[in-house]
Order: structure tokens, then sequence, then C-alpha cells
């Protein structure tokens, strides 16, 4: 995939081709859809350059997994990111609640085209993030930012529900588990089901969540330390939340001593800090990890897979 600027003076000499991290992804996980926006992305960008009235200075090569990240400075030379985005069902409303959260612990929302997935942001530290820390120091630091975006959503909000994003799931976890790359681990998605039922039944609140929350998803800032970046918003319980910082770093997790032990009592830290049910929060961990176990074995990610569901072993209090 190539691209570059020529003939678009605000480019400065930076070529608009997207990473092949992105090429990668979108290409695995749109196919042919996929390649035909990635193939119009370098117009798209130089038009928003543009348009916005925005100079570029770099592509960050590490950006996302399915958007082009555009180092920029605007005309008055404040320097900003241009986000270009893919948009789907997770991604759709991302602008909605970063301007719902106005940079209360996200990055700010400066300008957005939601039809086309195109936002321009605050810059943060991209090269920093959470990961940067230490494991006890990082949670305690991801755990005070979650706590503050967790606000009421507005009246008449466009959010997807914990319960309707979840409930799609569970039909494609249920045919995924008649699968043969499933059969070992059919009673663990049997209780990973069971817990969705009983969650959704007994939701205790509807806050905003970021849906997509660890590490490396806040980054530093300039007027705030931590910021959160890349949301994909739903409305529902707190636990949900919590519950991909609970198996955050899992590599890390397994290759330390006793790790079946440090998982229960990270859930157990976890729920006491932000004041979360254990419970709750053990059952949206063990669904969370499932699933997408389960999906990564679909994809042949074999890695992954066993991992996350190996990980969903340990989180029984009697295991």
């Amino acid at each position: 995939m190539s691209g570059d600027a020529s003939g678009n003076s605000r480019a400065a000499g930076v070529v608009l081709a997207p990473p092949e991290r992105l090429v990668r992804t979108v290409s695995a996980w749109a196919g042919e859809p996929g390649r035909r926006w990635l193939a119009a992305l370098p117009a798209t960008v130089a038009g928003y350059l543009d348009r916005w009235g925005l100079t570029a200075e770099r592509v960050f090569a590490a950006g996302g997994q399915i958007s082009m990240i555009v180092l920029v400075r605007t005309d008055d030379g404040t320097p900003a990111v241009l986000k270009a985005g893919m948009v789907t069902q997770e991604t759709a409303q991302e602008h909605a609640a970063l301007a719902h959260w106005g940079g209360r612990s996200a990055v700010r929302l400066l300008r957005a085209d939601p039809e086309q997935g195109v936002m321009l942001l605050e810059r943060l530290h991209a090269d920093v993030s959470l990961r940067s820390l230490a494991e006890p120091k990082a949670m305690l630091e991801a755990a005070g930012v979650l706590q503050r975006l967790w606000v009421p959503p507005a009246g008449g909000h466009p959010f997807t529900t914990v319960e309707e994003y979840t409930g799609a799931l569970v039909p494609l976890l249920r045919a995924r588990r008649e699968e043969p790359y499933a059969q070992d681990v059919r009673a663990l998605v049997d209780e990973a089901l069971a817990d969705h039922g009983r969650l959704v039944a007994t939701a205790p609140e509807a806050v905003l969540l970021h849906g997509d929350y660890h590490h490396g998803n806040v980054l530093a800032g300039d007027r705030m330390p931590w910021l959160a970046i890349d949301p994909k918003p739903l409305v529902g319980e707190r636990a949900y939340d919590l519950a991909w910082l609970v198996r955050d770093r899992l590599d890390t997790l397994v290759a330390q001593p006793g790790s079946r032990a440090a998982a229960r009592r990270r859930l157990a830290k976890l729920a006491a800090a932000v004041d979360v049910d254990p419970e709750r929060l053990r059952g949206w961990s063990r669904f969370r990890a499932v699933e997408a176990g389960v999906w990564s074995l679909s994809v042949g990610d074999t890695h992954d897979g066993e991992l996350l569901l190996e990980f969903a072993t340990w989180l029984d209090p009697a295991a």
C-alpha cells in the first residue's frame, strides 16, 4: 500500500501512506472493503489537512489497528493529532464519548467528521502509556482515570448498551462453541454464558463506559498526567469496563510464579479500589476473556486464544 503527498503543501514532504501494521490488520479483518478504504486513505488524509488548515509532521507508525494517526500542527502552530479510522459499530460513537467527557480524563476532541471517521485531537505523548510504569503503579493510575470517566450519559444518548453489545456476541459464542477448535473448552463457554445471563438480568447501574480500557489506551498528557484514548463507548455497569484491566499484561502475569493466585488478587484489589462488586467483576472478566479467547481460536490465533481461556479458569476461587 503506498501513498504520497505530491501536490499537497500541507503534507510538507510527509508520505501519507498507511503504516504496515494498519494495512495488515484492516486487510485481515475487513477484506476487500478494507483494502478499498486503505487505498483511499492518503487522499482522505490530504483532504482534511487542507480542509481543517493542518500541516502534517509525520505519520505515527505504531498508530491504531484500524486508524491512521498523523501528527499535525494547526495554522496557529498548536500540535494536534489527525485520526482517520474505519467506521465500525464499535467506533461510530467515539467522537460522541470524547465530546461528552470534554477532556475530563480523556483526550480532548477538537473537531470531528463522524461519518468519515476523522477526528482532530489534542496531542498527547504517544510513546508514553501506562505500560511504561511498573504494574502496581499502572493499575493505581488506571483505576483513577477510569473512575473519572464513569459519568451518567446525556438523555437521549446515542450509545449502545452493554446488554445490546454483549447480547449480539452470545449467539456467535454459542455457534463457535460447537466448532472443533472449541471442543475442549465447551464447559468453560457454558459457564461464561451463564455469567452473562445473570449479569445482564441484574445490572445495577448505567454509566458511560470506555469499552476498551487497558494500559495501552492511557497516554501521558501535559494538562493532566494521564488521559484515556480510543474509546469504544458503551453504557452499562462499571464492572464491565474494569474487566479488561483484570487481564491486562497477561503475558507477564502468566510468566510469574503463582499466576492463578495473582490473577485472583488483582481482581480483588481492583474491585476494592473502585468499589465494584467482586463477583460481578469476576463474571464479566470471565465472559470477556472467554469470548475473546474463543474468537482468537476461530481466526487461528491459538497463542492468544489458549492464554485467554486459561486465564478465565484462574478466576474461579475454588480452582
